[in-house]
């Protein structure tokens, strides 16, 4: 699935699986699919200083911390690089191997990391969240007014879709782009994010989020607005946002 979102030099890897279980379905985009297993998913599959840091979580985090992970070092396998620790940086973003950057995500069910060599995109952010509304009261903590305007008319022609969920994983896939390239905050009111749909296919399109505080400068070239695309699968909603250099 998120595959789909990214351009080649990509490689994405997603894993499939349910909370009653600790067993998934490890799919990459060019390997097939091999099973991840419960022996290969526990515990015992992180390195020791990533073991440490969810030694006291519950069973859920655990298993989603580590999944994940066994989808990144998947990932470096098909770019060449030596699995190792994958450890949280500043604001929990990940710090990646030296000439990698990449995005991970994890929601009930699936996991996901996409990496690429830093050579070829300047940044990266991956979103997946359950394909259901948004609870009472969020989507006006991270919406701009305009875009919700522009979510009731997406709703009016598409109603099977529900955009404010959409929403919420592209502003979250617009931060994970943004901050690896700032190294600041990106609040949910500082990007204005459009949502535009493709005619043909399952539910998907492209995004663009203008933002609406100066971006970050790639390339000598200041940024003020990314762009992204977007899928509704398998009772999953997914975005992803790339960064060119040029």
């Amino acid at each position: 699935m998120i595959e789909e979102l990214l351009p080649d030099p990509v490689v994405a890897v997603e894993a499939y699986g349910t909370d009653e279980r600790d067993d998934a379905g490890l799919y990459s985009v060019d390997a097939g699919h091999a099973g991840l297993y419960p022996e290969e998913a526990g515990h015992a599959g992180l390195y020791p200083e990533e073991a440490a840091l969810v030694a006291h979580a519950v069973p859920k985090r655990r298993r989603e911390f580590t999944l994940v992970r066994a989808c990144a070092r998947r990932a470096m396998e098909k770019l060449g690089v030596p699995p190792q620790p994958l450890l949280p940086g500043e604001r929990g973003a990940p710090r990646w191997p030296a000439g990698l950057t990449g995005s991970m995500t994890h929601c009930d069910g699936y996991c996901a990391a996409a990496l690429v060599r830093a050579a070829d995109l300047a940044s990266l952010g991956i979103d997946a969240e359950p394909h259901g509304p948004l609870p009472e009261g969020v989507l006006e903590s991270v919406s701009l007014p305009g875009e919700r305007v522009r979510l009731r008319e997406l709703a009016g022609q598409h109603p099977a879709v529900h955009w404010d969920r959409l929403l919420f994983s592209a502003k979250e896939s617009v931060y994970k782009a943004w901050f690896p390239l700032t190294g600041k905050w990106l609040d949910f009111s500082e990007a204005d994010i459009a949502i535009h749909v493709d005619p043909e296919g399952p539910p998907g399109g492209t995004l663009r989020a203008e933002l609406l505080v100066p971006g970050p400068l790639v390339g000598g070239v200041r940024r003020g607005a990314f762009e992204g695309r977007w899928t509704v699968q398998d009772g999953l909603v997914a975005t992803s946002v790339t960064v060119p250099h040029g």
